[in-house]
């Protein structure tokens, strides 16, 4: 999963000395130098953004006017060729993705045209929420409309399951210290048969896998630009939906948040998207893949803290375990979940289910 975060403003965050004289930076300088085509300005080098993985972005001036980004992809823990793969197949599909204007594949050097430093969440207000998320909700619906099978790699049963298992092995076991009992997994693994039963029988199509309010980028015509796709899937139709309408990094009511999936689920039919066909089944998978996303996300950012130093994300669990317990609870089979949370956590229990 990965996070970006525009910077701030280039004086402020021109890479230091210390940084400057890191290898991979100066073999970037290097590269730079070489594109005779694409005059860039060395000195205005500067961070673009923060991500959870190994990649970095750097944002640099042009001679003639603008700014450029730069992605940093070290192998072997990164690989550009999905990027590259991605950002045709979405271009084609008529979503605005950065363009890719040189690249150094074995290095893992990109560089890219600059969709500009604000993201979503910087804009999200009351006033402006219900224009972008239905700019997003386009974007998205168009993104699926264009989907065809054996052109991305399938998000097959066996991958969201190994997704699930991030979270007994890092936010029960490593954040939370706990030793299931063999009733206990049993249990577990209940619910996870139940997700997982709902989630691959909903229609697949082209999947983002990470389409939220940190990776859309406020465009002037209002559209919005799209980042992060790198590790795009075919697969269950509302994991992009859930993404953007359960975000980790912001949260919106419960009516408001049925009302845009409501509006999703009426573009959707009109563009002649496998949709549910009554809202309430809808609904349902809707919520049952966005508890898959983030049961896998309380086990990422456990990870992200524990295994990488990146205790940031720690500050966002407890809204991811806020919509676990709220969907967990409306659920019959999926009740089982928050008491084991209560549990481990050492939290009363509650009842509330609705199916």
């Amino acid at each position: 999963m990965s996070v970006l975060q525009p910077s701030s403003s280039p004086s402020s965050n021109n890479i230091s000395s210390t940084s400057i004289a890191d290898l991979r930076l100066q073999e970037i300088q290097q590269w730079l130098l070489s594109l005779d085509t694409i005059p860039t300005l060395l000195p205005t080098i500067r961070p673009a953004s923060a991500d959870a993985s190994f990649r970095r972005y750097f944002r640099i001036d042009v001679a003639s006017g603008g700014t450029l980004i730069i992605m940093d992809a070290p192998q072997p823990q990164e690989d550009v060729r999905p990027f590259i793969f991605v950002a045709d197949l979405f271009g084609k599909a008529g979503m605005s993705v950065p363009q890719i204007l040189a690249q150094d594949v074995e290095r893992g050097f990109l560089l890219l045209t600059d969709l500009g430093p604000t993201t979503y969440l910087e804009k999200l207000r009351n006033d402006t929420a219900d224009h972008m998320y239905l700019q997003a909700i386009d974007t998205l619906v168009k993104m699926q409309t264009h989907s065809k099978p054996d052109v991305l790699p399938e998000y097959d049963r066996a991958f969201l399951l190994r997704e699930l298992h991030i979270f007994p092995e890092w936010y029960l076991g490593k954040h939370l210290n706990a030793v299931l009992t063999p009733a206990q997994s049993t249990s577990l693994q209940q619910v996870f048969d139940a997700l997982l039963a709902n989630n691959m029988a909903q229609p697949q199509v082209y999947v983002h896998r990470d389409y939220h309010s940190r990776n859309l980028m406020v465009l002037p015509d209002g559209s919005p630009g799209v980042l992060d796709f790198q590790g795009a899937l075919y697969g269950p139709i509302t994991y992009d939906l859930a993404s953007l309408l359960r975000d980790v990094y912001i949260r919106w009511e419960e009516e408001q948040v049925l009302d845009w999936v409501i509006r999703y689920w009426e573009r959707a039919k009109r563009a002649g998207l496998p949709v549910a066909p009554d809202i309430d089944t809808f609904y349902r998978d809707f919520e049952y893949m966005g508890l898959q996303r983030h049961l896998k996300i309380l086990g990422l950012f456990a990870r992200l803290h524990h295994r990488d130093g990146k205790a940031a994300y720690l500050n966002d669990i407890p809204q991811v375990l806020e919509y676990v317990r709220k969907t967990s609870l409306r659920y019959r089979e999926l009740i089982p979940l928050v008491r084991l949370l209560d549990t481990l956590e050492a939290k009363p229990q509650q009842v509330g289910y609705t199916f």
